[in-house]
C-alpha cells in the first residue's frame, strides 16, 4: 500500500527527518505581457518577480519562471477534463500532452514545470487581475494542475488513457491506495495586482464612456470587492490539494488607480513609489519567514522522480 501521509505531516511528526539541504523555491510571473513581442512593454509581474528574487536569502536555491506570451513560444495547452470521466483517467503528471511535441506543443511540459513544482519547498505566484479574475496564463496552468490532487500515478493500469479501464480502476479496491495528493505539504503564496479600472472608471463607479449609466448599480459590481478574491479559485485549488496557503501570504494590491494605462507601467510604479510596492516587499518578507520556519520538506527526490512524463514512453 502506498503511504498517503503528507510531507508536511511527516515533518511535524518527525522533525529530525527534515532534509538538510538549501531551501528551494519556485517563483512564477503569470502576466501575458512581454517586452520581446506584442505589446513591447514588460509586465509588472516580471518586474515584481525580479524584485522578489533580489530579496530572497542568498543561500536559497531560487527558480524563476515567466509564463508570458511570446511570438513563436508554445502556450500551455488546455485541460481536457479527463477527471470528469474518471479520477483515475486524470494521470499524474498529465499525460494528455508531453514535452517536445511537434503536433501539440505544450509550454508546461517544455518548461518541465511539473518537475520544478515538485522540486520546490514553496511556490510564489505573482500576476495581474484580468476582469476580476486571474490571467489566462495562470488559469491554464492551474487547470492543468488538477492532476496533483488525486491524479493516477499508474497510467500502465489504464493502458495509458483508456476511459473504460480508468472507470473500472476508480471503482476497484486498489484505487484508494493510489489516490493521493502528490505535492501535499508545499507552501504556496499569491500576490495579485489590479488598477480597479484605471482612468476608465468615473467618480460614480461606472465606466466613463457608457451611454446608459443608469441600467446597473455599480455598488453591486466586483470592482468594489476585496481584490484578493480574484485569485480565490487558485488558492482553493491549492488548499484542496494539500498545498498550504497561509492567509498572510495571499495578498493583493492596486497600482495605477485613476491613471491612464499608458501611465501605469512598471517604471511608473517604481518612480511614483506606489504604496503597493511596500505591501509587496512585506509579502516577500512574510514568505521568507514562513518558508524558513517550516524548513525543507522530506521526500523531494521521490516527488521529482514521480513528476516525469510518461506520454512518450
Amino acid at each position: 500500500m502506498l503511504d498517503t501521509k503528507s510531507a508536511a505531516d511527516a515533518a511535524i511528526d518527525h522533525p529530525h527527518t527534515r532534509e538538510e539541504r538549501p531551501l528551494q523555491v519556485l517563483v512564477i510571473a503569470g502576466s501575458a505581457r512581454r517586452v520581446n513581442g506584442c505589446p513591447g512593454l514588460d509586465s509588472k509581474a516580471r518586474y515584481l518577480l525580479r524584485r522578489m528574487a533580489a530579496q530572497l536569502p542568498a543561500g536559497w536555491q531560487v527558480d524563476l519562471e515567466d509564463i508570458s506570451n511570446e511570438h513563436g513560444k508554445p502556450k500551455i495547452q488546455g485541460c481536457n477534463g479527463c477527471v470528469s470521466s474518471s479520477m483515475a483517467l486524470c494521470v499524474w503528471p498529465c499525460n494528455c500532452y508531453g514535452p517536445n511535441s511537434d503536433t501539440q506543443p505544450d509550454l508546461l511540459w517544455d518548461l518541465d514545470l511539473y518537475g520544478r513544482l515538485a522540486r520546490a519547498d514553496a511556490w510564489a505566484f505573482i500576476g495581474p487581475i484580468w476582469w476580476y479574475g486571474p490571467s489566462t496564463n495562470f488559469k491554464l496552468l492551474f487547470d492543468r494542475l488538477v492532476c496533483m490532487n488525486g491524479g493516477n500515478p499508474r497510467p500502465d493500469l489504464i493502458d495509458k488513457k483508456s476511459t473504460l479501464l480508468a472507470q473500472a480502476l476508480e471503482r476497484s479496491p486498489q484505487w484508494p491506495e493510489l489516490n493521493r495528493n502528490h505535492l501535499e505539504g508545499r507552501t504556496a503564496a499569491f500576490f495579485s495586482y489590479g488598477d480597479k479600472g484605471g482612468a476608465d472608471i468615473g467618480e460614480d463607479g461606472r465606466p466613463r464612456n457608457l451611454k446608459r449609466k443608469d441600467w446597473f448599480d455599480p455598488a453591486d459590481e466586483p470592482q468594489d470587492c476585496d481584490t484578493r478574491d480574484a485569485y480565490k479559485s487558485l488558492v482553493w485549488q491549492c488548499r484542496y490539494s494539500g498545498i498550504e496557503v497561509p492567509d498572510a501570504l495571499w495578498q493583493s494590491t492596486s497600482f495605477g488607480v485613476g491613471k491612464l494605462y499608458a501611465d501605469d507601467q512598471a517604471d511608473d510604479i517604481v518612480r511614483d513609489r506606489e504604496p503597493g510596492l511596500e505591501q509587496f516587499d512585506s509579502w516577500v518578507d512574510g514568505f521568507v519567514r514562513h518558508v524558513r520556519a517550516k524548513g525543507a520538506l522530506p521526500g523531494m527526490k521521490e516527488a521529482v522522480a514521480s513528476a516525469k512524463s510518461t506520454t512518450n514512453v
